[in-house]
């Protein structure tokens, strides 16, 4: 499967939230060059492993974004979520099993990520914007901040 780039059409205008998606991607990519150079399944696991941390680590750190926004669509937005890291848990397990899922895996991460920043992520932009121009958002959770980025 070819290499995910980033484009600026993936941009959300939240810097923050864009560096956060970037290194999703980047963990793609590390997946799939781990698939794709025979390494042991292991060292498969190791990535799929971090991938997951860090993505339930963003998705909590954007949800609660959205909940401090008061963005209408923040329980729809978490249940996408959801919904997601249920499929991913699965294939997660299924890994742990001894079942080499990298490659559904990857596929799955690749088309899903596109879409979820371009629809999903698109809508609540607007909504935590107002909060990050109005210094309402950054304050409260600089410690936040601090632990994914620190």
């Amino acid at each position: 499967m070819a290499k995910l780039v980033w484009s600026k059409d993936l941009n959300t205008g939240i810097d923050v939230i864009d560096r956060q998606h970037q290194r999703i991607v980047e963990y793609i990519n590390e997946l799939d060059e781990a698939r794709s150079s025979g390494h042991k399944m292991e060292d498969i696991g190791k990535v799929i492993d971090e991938m997951v941390d860090y993505t339930l680590s963003h998705f909590a750190f954007e949800e609660s974004m959205q909940e401090e926004a008061h963005y209408p669509y923040f329980k729809a937005h978490k249940r996408v979520h959801q919904l997601f890291t249920s499929k991913v848990a699965e294939l997660q397990e299924r890994y742990s099993l001894g079942e080499d899922v990298s490659e559904e895996l990857h596929k799955m991460l690749f088309n899903w990520l596109y879409n979820h920043i371009k629809r999903d992520d698109a809508d609540y932009v607007e909504y935590v914007n107002k909060n990050i121009q109005q210094g309402k958002f950054v304050e409260k959770k600089k410690g936040f901040f601090s632990r994914l980025f620190g």
